[in-house]
């Protein structure tokens, strides 16, 4: 039976993911999906339409969704979901996980991340090149990591939250839903929802 994969945009983020995928599924068909950009052709992939997508002949479909704003990714996830289409996870060879981790549907997970044991992972979440999640943290749905993000033990992030690039998260801090730790933040408290905080401590970003 034939397989269609379909990665989910066609910008940065997905042509990071696509050759995870073409590793992990050498004799696949994959597409990029992408309305803005299709039709079109990179890296030797064709850009399809959603439309173009499901009408496309194939046994079996699924997407993943490598798009960095996690409200979209979100609305493409229930999107999926409506047409049947199952979220596969896109995973590197080099990633390491350890005892008792799961992870929702759609994760994309770039080289060299680290999850260690007794980790809890929603769905569509995204972790970046060298990020790492430590033991006994609760990540929720739609969450992104950006490279080098450090996450130490027994941390709890809300669904949505953001870490930046190198940032670090003390052991046994909450962050909330909709929170963004800024590059380079060393946070050494709880974070509330939706709230943006930068610098060494973190504190809240005061806008001028």
């Amino acid at each position: 039976m034939s397989r269609l994969i379909g990665v989910y945009g066609a910008a940065g983020c997905g042509r990071g993911i696509m050759p995870l995928l073409r590793a992990q599924y050498p004799a696949t068909e994959l597409v990029f999906i992408d309305d803005g950009q299709a039709p079109g052709y990179v890296n030797g992939h064709d850009i399809l339409t959603w439309t173009d997508f499901l009408e496309r002949q194939s046994g079996e479909k699924a997407v993943s969704i490598a798009i960095a704003a996690s409200k979209t990714r979100q609305n493409l996830a229930e999107k999926c979901s409506a047409a049947k289409i199952p979220l596969i996870e896109a995973r590197a060879a080099s990633v390491v996980q350890m005892d008792e981790v799961a992870i929702g549907d759609g994760a994309c997970l770039s080289p060299f991340v680290t999850l260690t044991s007794n980790i809890r992972i929603g769905r569509c979440f995204h972790a970046n090149l060298y990020s790492y999640v430590e033991h006994d943290c609760i990540i929720g749905d739609f969450v992104t990591f950006a490279p080098g993000a450090k996450v130490n033990g027994d941390v709890t992030v809300g669904d949505h939250a953001y870490i930046g690039s190198g940032a670090v998260l003390r052991q046994g801090n909450t962050i909330g839903a909709g929170a963004i730790i800024g590059m380079g933040a060393v946070v050494t408290r709880d974070v509330p929802p939706n709230v943006t905080v930068v610098g060494n401590p973190a504190k809240p970003l005061i806008k001028d």
